[in-house]
């Protein structure tokens, strides 16, 4: 038994299918087109709800139109998490980041996706297509979506983040 935020959660407790399955918003500017339109199709067969924030093709777009929207769905409880992309994943970290509510980790490898959960509670990650191989894209989500919070000593500094 753990503290996630503000409640106490059983990760050992068994969940009914149909509970474990989240809404997750993507979005990626031209350069993470492809791995998102990947990533789609991998949370879809998982049996997660995906919302699709754009962009729909490798044309060249101004990846803050993309990463904002998901940021916002996610900070606003319309998504319980949110996946985005770039060339780097940069720069759509940092969109993502300037919504107060949202905790989003620039992940280029399992470790940094498993931390990112374990001890920051992100619930945004940013991805760079140019960066990583699609596999370990793949295994960065899944080890992210499978990850829980630790709560603990990391729930001050949580709080610490989106501290006004």
């Amino acid at each position: 038994m753990l503290l996630d935020g503000w409640r106490r959660v059983d990760f050992n407790a068994q969940l009914p299918e149909d509970e474990l399955k989240m809404k997750i918003a993507i979005g990626s500017d031209h350069a993470g087109f492809n791995y998102k339109e990947r990533i789609k199709r991998f949370l879809s067969d998982l049996g997660h709800e995906v919302e699709d924030f754009g962009t729909n093709s490798e044309e060249p777009v101004d990846y803050p139109l993309f990463i904002r929207p998901v940021a916002l769905a996610v900070a606003s409880g319309k998504a319980e998490r949110g996946i985005v992309l770039g060339g780097s994943g940069n720069g759509e970290a940092m969109v993502a980041n300037r919504i107060k509510g949202v905790r989003c980790a620039l992940c280029w490898n399992v470790e940094t996706a498993r931390l990112a959960r374990q001890h920051n509670d992100a619930n945004v990650i940013s991805l760079g297509q140019r960066m990583i191989s699609e596999d370990v894209a793949l295994e960065i989500v899944r080890t992210w979506l499978d990850t829980p919070f630790e709560g603990g000593r990391h729930v001050r500094r949580i709080q610490l983040i989106d501290q006004d």
